[in-house]
């Protein structure tokens, strides 16, 4: 029995590693493929929607170069849903055609293909061969992982990824034969001191074991446990520097946050701009905001560091906690380049306290980046606000003017919207700079700017062209709306009333010119001109009204607003 024994644990020493390593690795690359298919299209400017349009930028060539280099993936391919090769590793690759029938009768219905085989060591892309490294004949295991790509439940592509798991196999099969070695060992050591020594000491020698086995169990976890969070804290990093708004990247921490910190439940505040209250702006885990808080209700904020409850002998309770039942929390500062820029409060699951505290580091690490990330979406938001606003009026400039112009047309050349343009002049204004000075003009441009930005609702856009001319966009409003919104804004700038020092400054009176989409022209620049032309009738005829624009050129179109009388519009 005992021969019998030892035949049988030689031949799961030698004939069990390799297929069961084999397994292990095709059971974590099935898992892994999702992270490599999610990297791949992190870096296409389309993202998946490259797979519908089969065109890549020079940019997508270049970042997907790159991914060789950076992962454990030697080659890979991207098809479209015909099958063409759109992109591969080897370039020679591209534009040729999938022929292999697992494309239709597995990938193209949604399915993984998966499979392991040998190939000579020069057939890896990048691999030495030739020296002390890799010699020339040698055969190495090689995965290949032909993943579908889903987009709103239609297959709109694949991609075929390569990679080498020699080195992976062999440390698998090596660990996995010295354990079924020790194991083999250590059981015909008990059958063998089984008959020659008393049960208790088999019941010390397996109890020996069992404690060896739990402790290596506890490293192996603890060390899955820190690639796991090493993995998941890189990919949030890059996730949230990509972000394009604070909403968008607040919806990426609360879905990060829920795996890294799963024993948590957490929310983020951020200070309003005007810096009196913070303002909640997401939760994860069964937690939630207020929508609202003062800083002086979080104990972290008055202190200006982390703040944990349940760790000292006497604790407060933030007051933006309440109602609090005792579990323990932190509350996580978010700086900024020195700055406070918000709170990342955290609390602990039900029946996980000791779990939550042993990732407190973890946490601060996440709020970290969470603070470098808000910083990054505030200036980059600075950047573009400041290259399309008037720097006097707080208005939009021309720049944004033309676009927005532009994106209008086409709306209205698409689905047949209304458009309209007002331009506006203000009368004399040359008169108030000469008379009053420079100062008392930018008051003037400053008042008749808030008018109109607060006379502008939904998607209506007002800018100031330079000087003391301005301009607004009026999509889907009715011309006759048009018309009296016109006279509206000239009664309201009429109706300005301004202090410079110690003196009342005159009146304000505006021209504005009316021309409509695509009645005065289907192009920005005709309508601008079209808007123009009637602005400048308006002044013709005496300033202080508003004109449109000809139709044709032949009919008069204008419309005079009588600044002395009842202020209604009247066709002349």
């Amino acid at each position: 029995m005992l021969l019998a024994a030892m035949v049988s644990a030689l031949w799961a020493v030698i004939e069990l590693p390799e297929p069961l390593a084999d397994s292990l690795i095709e059971t974590g690359l099935r898992r892994e493929v999702v992270q490599w298919k999610r990297r791949v299209i992190s870096r296409l400017s389309e993202g998946d929607t490259t797979f519908v349009s089969s065109q890549l930028t020079p940019e997508d060539n270049v970042s997907l170069s790159e991914l060789t280099n950076s992962s454990e993936i030697y080659r890979f391919r991207m098809t479209n849903s015909s099958g063409e090769f759109i992109w591969s590793s080897r370039s020679e690759e591209i534009g040729e055609q999938e022929t292999r029938p697992l494309f239709d009768a597995i990938v193209a219905k949604g399915n993984i293909h998966y499979t392991q085989q040998k190939i000579p060591a020069h057939e890896i892309d990048g691999l030495r061969v030739g020296d002390h490294y890799v010699a020339p004949n040698e055969n190495r295991k090689v995965v290949q992982i032909y993943t579908p790509l889903m987009h709103n439940g239609r297959f709109v592509g694949a991609i075929e990824f390569f990679g080498d798991v020699t080195g992976l196999q062999k440390i698998i099969t090596q660990s996995l034969q010295k354990s079924l070695a020790i194991l083999s060992a250590v059981a015909l050591a008990l059958m063998s001191l089984g008959v020659l020594v008393i049960y208790k000491t088999n019941r010390r020698s397996m109890s020996m074991m069992l404690q060896r086995n739990n402790s290596e169990r506890e490293i192996l976890d603890d060390q899955l446990r820190l690639s796991r969070e090493v993995r998941l804290l890189g990919e949030l990093n890059e996730w949230l520097q990509s972000s394009r708004s604070l909403g968008e990247l607040f919806d990426m921490v609360a879905r990060f946050l829920t795996h890294i910190l799963p024993d948590a439940e957490g929310s983020v505040y951020v200070f309003s701009n005007s810096r009196d209250v913070l303002d909640g702006c997401a939760s994860w885990n069964g937690g939630n905001h207020r929508d609202h808080i003062h800083p002086q209700e979080c104990w972290g904020l008055r202190r200006g560091r982390t703040y944990e409850y349940g760790n000292n002998e006497i604790n407060f309770v933030c007051e933006h906690a309440e109602p609090h039942d005792g579990r323990s929390y932190f509350c996580f500062p978010i700086l900024a380049h020195g700055e406070t820029v918000g709170l990342m409060h955290m609390r602990a699951l039900e029946g996980h306290d000791e779990g939550f505290r042993t990732h407190k580091k973890l946490a601060r690490m996440c709020a970290e980046q969470i603070s470098m990330a808000i910083a990054n979406v505030r200036m980059r938001d600075q950047l573009h606000d400041q290259s399309v606003r008037d720097p006097l009026t707080g208005l939009f400039n021309r720049r944004h003017m033309t676009d927005c112009l532009r994106k209008c047309i086409n709306a209205g050349q698409s689905h047949g919207n209304a458009l309209s343009l007002i331009a506006v002049d203000v009368d004399h204004f040359k008169k108030f700079n000469d008379n009053h000075g420079h100062d008392a003009g930018d008051m003037v441009l400053r008042a008749v700017g808030s008018v109109l930005d607060q006379a502008c609702d939904g998607d209506e856009v007002a800018c100031r062209m330079g000087g003391e001319e301005f301009t607004l966009i009026l999509p889907d409003l009715p011309a006759d709306k048009v018309e009296a919104k016109a006279e509206q804004l000239r009664l309201a700038i009429e109706a300005i009333s301004i202090r410079y020092g110690e003196k009342t400054l005159p009146h304000i009176t505006i021209s504005l010119g009316v021309a409509h989409y695509p009645k005065h022209g289907t192009m920005p620049q005709d309508l601008m001109r079209a808007a123009d032309d009637a602005l400048y009738e308006a002044k013709a005829k005496g300033r202080n009204q508003a004109c449109v624009a000809h139709h044709g050129g032949s009919d008069q179109g204008a419309l005079v607003a009588a600044p002395h009388l009842d202020g209604n519009i009247a066709a002349e």
